[in-house]
């Protein structure tokens, strides 16, 4: 019994001993990795700092002081990845890591076509932050969702419609499809669309919302405002009106008083109007639906 027990006790202490001759040669290596590591973690700031001037300095226009912030922390984060492979690999830890994402892989797979929309959302967000095509306080379109920006997350863009509901836009989709930001020109043109029957008197009928559209007081190019038929569908004669707004007024008073004041003039003409169909704002773009009716 006492020589099986010598046994046990020397097998154990040649692996505290073998183990102990590995620590000890792999113990130079650990001290380099750690000051190499270190030396990132602490210099990981100024080095993003001087990576941020250099993209700066290869693309002027993307230089604002809002994406500084954004900027720094993806730069900060690719040294410090870079910083603990390159530690990794001194230390002889490399191949056990890359054993391990490797081992990861198919759950990789699977997960990154589960979280695909999320993972696109939040890249989209930060494209957005980077890019500033809008800003917090900016009126803006996208798709069938208008209103003032009221936050810019990760995930979503938030919005503030018209008749006050928040909407919650994910970034994804923002990234991915034409967008307006009205607020971007000093000036927004509205657009309203009518309907009225084809046996109404549809001259007299432009030329009284013409009329009306030049007396409002917050009307500005007068010049330039205009009533035109787009479209003849089921016995009604499509008409929109198209006026620019001066700089400071408020849309909403304008819109309701050019409804008001139009819909009396139809009617003191003994004109029938079907139903305003629609309203645009613009910055002086072309609409789509303009570029269908050409």
């Amino acid at each position: 019994m006492q020589n099986i027990g010598h046994r046990y006790i020397d097998v154990i202490y040649r692996v505290l001993e073998s183990w102990y001759m590995r620590f000890a040669e792999l113990t130079p290596k650990l001290i380099v990795g750690i000051l190499v590591f270190s030396f990132f973690l602490i210099t990981s700031k100024y080095l993003s700092l001087g990576a941020v001037k250099l993209f700066h300095k290869f693309f002027p226009k993307s230089q604002k002081e809002s994406s500084l912030v954004t900027l720094i922390s993806i730069f900060r984060f690719l040294i410090m990845m870079m910083g603990t492979f390159i530690a990794l690999e001194i230390m002889g830890f490399s191949g056990f890591l890359w054993k391990f994402i490797g081992s990861l892989g198919v759950a990789g797979v699977i997960a990154g076509v589960a979280l695909k929309d999320l993972v696109s959302s939040i890249f989209s967000g930060m494209l957005i932050g980077i890019d500033k095509a809008f800003k917090i306080g900016d009126y803006i379109t996208i798709g069938a969702h208008s209103g003032t920006v009221q936050e810019i997350g990760f995930l979503t863009t938030k919005i503030i419609t018209d008749d006050g509901k928040k909407a919650y836009i994910p970034n994804q989709v923002i990234f991915n499809a034409p967008f307006y930001n009205i607020t971007a020109s000093p000036q927004r043109r509205i657009i309203l669309n009518f309907e009225i029957p084809a046996d109404e008197d549809i001259s007299k009928a432009q030329k009284g919302m013409l009329d009306v559209i030049k007396s409002l007081d917050t009307v500005d190019r007068l010049d330039t405002s205009e009533v035109i038929f787009t479209d003849l569908k089921q016995g009604n004669f499509n008409l929109q009106a198209k006026f620019w707004m001066k700089v400071g007024a408020n849309m909403v008073q304008l819109k309701s008083e050019a409804y008001l004041k139009i819909k009396e003039r139809l009617d003191a003409d003994n004109i029938q109007l079907v139903t305003p169909t629609s309203i645009s704002i613009t910055n002086g773009e072309t609409s789509p639906a303009e570029n269908q009716d050409k």
